[in-house]
């Protein structure tokens, strides 16, 4: 399955990336402000990857506004939905009308911040659930995992970050897929283990469980996504769950209508 050198033949969910337009609020994290990187600037960087539809998610940098989302939302079309961050207080018609919008999940920034805090994970994911139909997302390093394995396992829909970021808790990660998480193949440049094997034991223990995505602009990592990323998917997979990986496994996950 060649990704990249011709014109691609697979399909790809972008499951994981960040739109940035200073234009809305932006909120330095730990003194950190990132550059620009608006719809057109991440249409021109995958413009020859195959990727057909994806995932905006927002960032520590971004808090809980929703007025890029939004906007993001409606550039990029229908085949693209949202991943917002919300406070407790968020009521349930707010939920109803991001909904509309395209919004499909919320997000826990356990690693970085700007997100609800963990003492309100629990209530927060099953409300948005019951109201929405939404998952929950989190960024969470795989170390915290072991303590909070119990409390994860009893959500009712959600995914992990990057790999899990290490090899530390990583056998916790695994239980989890095996309980039905969802595990992002996401930011190969900011995790500190082997990509390839961290995907390949997740695979192992669930088919349906890894979904790809850029990571876009790749904030914070020591390397930016590259497209040999997709590549190394292909080459650890195979072309059958490798075809999940990129495309299946989020679409059905996000409940994306597959683009005509």
């Amino acid at each position: 399955m060649a990704i990249t050198g011709e014109a691609p033949k697979q399909p790809i969910f972008d499951s994981h990336l960040h739109i940035i337009d200073p234009q809305h609020p932006l909120v330095p994290n730990r003194g950190f402000t990132p550059d620009p990187f608006p719809v057109k600037t991440y249409q021109e960087s995958v413009s020859t990857l195959g990727v057909c539809a994806g995932a905006v998610v927002s960032g520590s940098f971004q808090a809980f506004d929703q007025s890029y989302l939004v906007e993001a939302l409606e550039r990029l079309g229908p085949a693209y939905v949202g991943v917002t961050q919300l406070p407790s207080t968020v009521t349930d018609s707010e939920l109803r009308s991001l909904r509309e919008k395209g919004v499909r999940a919320i997000r826990f920034n356990l690693f970085r911040g700007g997100s609800a805090k963990l003492e309100e994970l629990e209530e927060l994911a099953r409300r948005t659930y019951d109201v929405a139909g939404w998952h929950a997302e989190l960024y969470v390093h795989s170390r915290d995992l072991p303590d909070l394995e119990d409390r994860l396992a009893a959500l009712p829909k959600f995914s992990i970050d990057h790999l899990g970021m290490a090899d530390d808790g990583f056998d916790t990660l695994i239980r989890l897929v095996e309980r039905g998480a969802k595990v992002k193949a996401t930011g190969f440049g900011r995790i500190s283990h082997d990509p390839a094997e961290a995907m390949r034991r997740i695979n192992k223990a669930n088919p349906e469980a890894l979904m790809f995505g850029t990571d876009l602009p790749s904030t914070r990592a020591d390397r930016p996504f590259r497209p040999t990323d997709i590549d190394l998917v292909a080459e650890t997979l195979g072309d059958t769950d490798a075809a999940r990986a990129l495309w299946t496994n989020a679409l059905e996950f996000y409940g994306v209508e597959p683009p005509q």
